[in-house]
Parts: C-alpha cells; sequence; structure tokens
C-alpha cells in the first residue's frame, strides 16, 4: 500500500521488487512481424536473454524453438525446413512441430521420445507472431475494451528502440503531469482511474473535465459531451492499447514491448479499428487506420529524448502519481519469471 509522508504532500510507496529489473512476467510476447517470416524460412530471435528459432511451416503454421540443437548446440537458424518439420544444418537432425526428434540420418533405429527440444507457444496476432515464456499459455487478449468483442482490423506500424525498460515506456501514456508539463494539455482535462480486471489486466479511464476557462477545453468541447476520452488498457505490464479521438471517432493504438539485449526496449505500434462489411466498410477501416497511425506519433513526440537517458526511480512519489503507482503495483502482483536460466 501507500501512505502519506508527515506533512509534505509526498507519498511513500515501499521498495519496487520487479518494476523497473530484468525480469519477464507471463504472458505474450512479439518476437517478429509476421511478413519477416516468409512460409519455409527460419530465423533466430533473442528473447530476454534466451535464443530462439522462430520457423514457418510449409502449411504457414509458426512454430518457436529453443534456438541449439540438443545434440551438440547448432543453432537451428542455420537449418531449414522441411514440411511442418525442421531439421538442423549440422547433423541434419529432424524435430517436429512439438520439438520431438523424429529422424536422425545416422541411426538405423529412430530416437524415441525423450529425444527433442523445448517448443514454445506461438500465435499470431495485428501482424506480429508472439510467444509465451511461461508454462501454460493463457488467451491473447489484448484489444480495446469498446471492440474486444468484435472483429477487428489492424495495419501494423512503427518499429522503435527506447533506452529503458519496457515497463517505463508503458508508465508514460498514463503519467498525467506530464501531458501539462510535455504535451501542454490545460488544467484537470486528464484524471484517470485505475480498474484491475485480473493479475494480467487492467484499464485507465479520464473523467477529467474539459476545462472552460482554457480555449483548448472551449475548443475541445465541440468534439467531446463533456470528458476527453482517453483510455489505457494494459496485459502484462508491456502490451497496452491507447483509445483517445472525438466522440464521433474513437482511435485505438497497440503498443507491443519486450526487453531488449541492451537492457532497453523494443516495440512495434499497431493500429486497431472495428472491422466493417463491404466495400465502402473496408475504405472506411483503411482510412480510420491510416488516422489512427498517424495519431500514435503524438505519442512519441517530445517523450523520445525522455527515454534515452532516464534512469527510474520513483522515490518521492506524489498525489498526481495515483495511475503511476496503481501501474506499478498491479504489475508487481504477476508472476515473474527468470527465463533466460531454463
Amino acid at each position: 500500500g501507500r501512505r502519506r509522508t508527515r506533512g509534505s504532500g509526498m507519498l511513500e510507496i515501499g521498495k519496487l521488487t520487479n518494476f523497473n529489473q530484468a525480469v519477464l512476467v507471463e504472458g505474450w510476447y512479439w518476437v517478429l512481424a509476421s511478413d519477416d517470416l516468409p512460409a519455409g524460412r527460419v530465423k533466430a530471435v533473442e528473447l530476454a536473454g534466451r535464443p530462439l528459432a522462430v520457423w514457418r511451416s510449409a502449411s504457414g503454421a509458426v512454430r518457436i524453438f529453443d534456438a541449439h540443437c540438443p545434440h551438440m548446440g547448432a543453432h537451428l537458424a542455420e537449418g531449414k525446413v522441411e514440411g511442418e518439420a525442421l531439421r538442423c544444418f549440422f547433423h541434419n537432425w529432424r524435430f517436429e512441430a512439438d520439438g520431438r526428434c523424429s529422424h536422425i540420418p545416422c541411426l538405423a533405429h529412430q530416437p524415441g521420445a525423450g529425444v527433442g527440444l523445448r517448443a514454445w507457444p506461438a500465435i499470431e496476432r495485428y501482424g506480429l507472431i508472439w510467444v509465451w515464456p511461461g508454462a501454460s499459455p493463457g488467451a491473447f487478449q489484448p484489444a480495446p475494451p469498446s471492440i474486444e468483442a468484435a472483429a477487428v482490423r489492424s495495419m501494423l506500424g512503427n518499429r522503435f528502440r527506447k533506452a529503458c525498460h519496457p515497463n517505463v515506456v508503458m508508465v508514460n501514456a498514463i503519467d498525467e503531469q506530464h501531458f501539462r508539463t510535455v504535451h501542454r494539455l490545460p488544467g484537470d482535462i486528464l484524471c484517470l482511474q485505475a480498474a484491475a480486471h485480473d493479475r494480467h489486466a487492467i484499464t485507465f479511464r479520464n473523467t477529467g473535465q474539459m476545462p472552460r476557462t482554457h480555449w483548448l477545453g472551449r475548443l475541445l468541447r465541440r468534439c467531446y459531451r463533456d470528458t476527453l476520452y482517453y483510455e489505457l488498457s494494459y496485459w502484462y505490464g508491456h502490451v497496452g492499447v491507447a483509445s483517445f479521438g472525438p466522440d464521433f471517432l474513437h482511435l485505438h493504438v497497440l503498443f507491443a514491448l519486450r526487453r531488449s539485449s541492451d537492457g532497453g526496449t523494443e516495440g512495434y505500434t499497431v493500429a486497431l479499428t472495428r472491422r466493417h462489411a463491404g466495400l465502402l466498410g473496408r475504405l472506411r477501416d483503411a482510412l480510420v487506420l491510416w488516422l489512427t497511425r498517424a495519431g500514435a506519433r503524438y505519442f512519441a513526440f517530445g517523450d523520445t529524448r525522455i527515454f534515452q537517458s532516464i534512469r527510474f526511480n520513483l522515490r518521492h512519489p506524489i498525489a498526481a502519481d495515483r495511475s503511476v503507482i496503481a501501474f506499478i503495483r498491479h504489475y508487481e502482483q504477476q508472476a515473474s519469471l527468470d527465463w533466460s536460466s531454463e
């Protein structure tokens, strides 16, 4: 919990055990853009210090293996796809989709069930390939609450790098103070309320009022009934959807992040919208996705230089940090993984 520091207006939140540390939590992590992996190809990827071989079978299914052959440790990204299996380049051992070794060329009798390597759960969503590093994969949930039950169109946006932990990038979108100081929004236009759905998911919804005494507030009231629409939904601490826009057109941007090998962040933006049928519907969706991708640049403008030098350490939180504190507390309830040492 948190408590006030006597006479200072500050808050104390105690020690942060997982936040801003070099750990993974259970959840789906992006590994490659779908377009970067044609059928019949295998690529090397590293996630949180663990090397992986990501490959697409002849039928188009994506598979993710531990990278090194269990025989002598050759990297399987040097191998080749054979139909629905992957064959190591070094001694031509063949591995099926579940990681089981099914053929060793120099043996008359083929290996038993105990010979193989680890295959990780993999899916494709929103133009990206995702892996679940934990033991039992959960359902892939990330979608804006307003359209989560609907069919969704997506458009992959830009890939980016930041020199800080993914959690710090995520916190930025709910840091109410910086919207005043960096982005120059007026007064109490943002007041985010947190609602945790389960261990993996939490949403922040704006309840702030449009200021009548500020020119921007008066202008924005033409597009909103009362409250500026702004909503942040997070999963696992490293996947988030920012929803914003006027009452007549809500835009949704997904941010997919992962920790890079140098301790920073690698990420993609993805524009999302509800799918509409017919030619006019497809044209409408294409226009909205283009506008959304352009709008996503707003979240990066002005913040990039902060991410290149920040060393996050929340030592003196104040009441205005309530959303940041809620995010941290929710994140620290999740199961951490020391994945690189398995």
